[in-house]
Order: C-alpha cells, then sequence, then structure tokens
C-alpha cells in the first residue's frame, strides 16, 4: 500500500491508547493519517501515542471519552472537527471483555458489555455518519471477534453475543450507508497478545493461555496486534472501495467451532 495512501484523510481509533487499536493508529499514521486517538482512562498512555505519531511528522490529538455515553461521543466528534477536519475513517475498536456463561454471568458486567461493545459502535458510528453523507465517502471498520462465529472456548458467552451483534450491525450499516459512498466491513480477530486478553492473569496463566490458544490454530501461535491493524488499514484505504458489508478474520486458522454453519 502506498505509505501516503491516507494523507489528507482524518481517522478516528477509539480505544486507541493501547494494543490493536494503539497499533492500528501507527498503522493509519504511517499511510499519512491524521489521527484522533480516543480513549477513556488511559490518558498517559493515549499522549504516548500522539508523540509517537508526532515523531513520525503526522499529525494526531488523543481525546477522552466513554463509547458507551452518546454525549461524550457526540463531542468527541464535534472536537475532533474542529481541530483536525471532518473524520473520514472511524475504527470501531473500543471494547471490554467480562467472562461469563449462562449460568454464572453477573448482570452488571452483561451490561457493561452491551453499553461498550454493541451501543458503543452504534454511538459512534451514528456521530461519524452524517459529515460522511455529506462527503459522500466513508470508511467504517468494526471490531468483531472469532467470538461472534461461535469459537468453543469456555466463559465467553455473554461476549461471543455482544461480538455477534456487531457483525451485524456491520451489516445492516452498509446497506443502509452504501448509496453515500459509505463502506462499512469489520475485523474478526483471533486471540491476540493484548492487555485485555491478558488482564488479572500472572505470567503462567498467560502462558498457558498462548499455548492452549496455539494449539487450535492452524498456524500454531497467537496473533500479534500489528497484524490486526494491517487489515483495518487495508479497509480504511481507498483500494478497499468495493469492499463493503464483509467480515474479515484474522485468527491463524481457527478450528474450535461449535457448528460449521
Amino acid at each position: 500500500m502506498n505509505s501516503n495512501g491516507l494523507k489528507n484523510r482524518v481517522a478516528l481509533v477509539t480505544g486507541g491508547s493501547r494494543g490493536i487499536g494503539r497499533a492500528t493508529v501507527l498503522k493509519l499514521a504511517e499511510q499519512a493519517a491524521a489521527v484522533v486517538v480516543n480513549y477513556r482512562k488511559s490518558a498517559g498512555q493515549a499522549n504516548q501515542v500522539v508523540n509517537e505519531v508526532l515523531a513520525l511528522g503526522g499529525r494526531a490529538l488523543a481525546i477522552q471519552a466513554n463509547v458507551a455515553d452518546q454525549v461524550q461521543v457526540q463531542e468527541m466528534v464535534e472536537q475532533s472537527t474542529r481541530e483536525m477536519g471532518t473524520i473520514d475513517i472511524l475504527v470501531n475498536n473500543a471494547g471490554v471483555f467480562k467472562s461469563g456463561t449462562l449460568l454464572n454471568y453477573d448482570g452488571a458486567d452483561a451490561d457493561l458489555l452491551w453499553e461498550v461493545n454493541v451501543k458503543g459502535v452504534i454511538h459512534c458510528s451514528a456521530a461519524v455518519a452524517p459529515s460522511m453523507i455529506e462527503k459522500q465517502f466513508g470508511r467504517i471498520v468494526n471490531l468483531s471477534s472469532v467470538a461472534a462465529a461461535g469459537t468453543s472456548f469456555a466463559g465467553t458467552t455473554i461476549y461471543s453475543a455482544t461480538k455477534a451483534s456487531v457483525t451485524s450491525l456491520t451489516r445492516r450499516f452498509a446497506m443502509e450507508l452504501g448509496p453515500h459512498g459509505i463502506c462499512v466491513n469489520a475485523v474478526s480477530p483471533g486471540y491476540v497478545g493484548t492487555d485485555m486478553n491478558w488482564e488479572g492473569k500472572n505470567p503462567d496463566e498467560i502462558e498457558q493461555s498462548i499455548e492452549v490458544v496455539s494449539s487450535k490454530t492452524m498456524l500454531g501461535r497467537v496473533g500479534k496486534s500489528d497484524e490486526i491493524a494491517a487489515v483495518i488499514a487495508f479497509l480504511a484505504s481507498d483500494e478497499a472501495g468495493f469492499v463493503t458489508g464483509q467480515v474479515i478474520t484474522a485468527d491463524g486458522g481457527r478450528m474450535d467451532f461449535l457448528t460449521h454453519d
């Protein structure tokens, strides 16, 4: 891809301070996009990512907002537009994970998963859509998960349901916004070595998780944030102008599905 392929584009990456979000910010900046780094709590990490973009000679801005809060999202988009220009690319990366099954889920956790993983995607997409429609151009890339397709990883039932919703919303948004030149797609990562997957685990537990998931992939390993960011960057590019309503899986060839439907 052309290193200046996203020149004059403005991208908003939610949850952009760490993990896949951080890798995506840097990947888009390498393609010459100006990037808004959204974060909820990690101000220090967000500012560090901004400084990395500035060191590359790019433009970046960190904005705090909880994507589950529609008012905060609208304010974030308005500030982004004032300071960076209208948003051409939205990457709905912000998400949370809480374990839970039908028999042991926590109601508050289920609410949080829905508010962030599903309503966050709705709020952010709705906030940027009007300006994209006005320009007759836009790219929205949602982060789903192989959990949405029904992997048999235990303890992910409620989380999986929220990611299945993201997959469905991707196709609905693509249908609604397609007539306006806006492409909406999703990336469905497998297990990637990020803080979210390792939160609350000690080094031995992390190593065990890596071994277990690696054994379930055709490539025999877990993914890297940069590898997911590369797929996102393609979907954000002009080269992906005829790709919409799609879910691209990047999971190393996971084989542990509950069904082959």
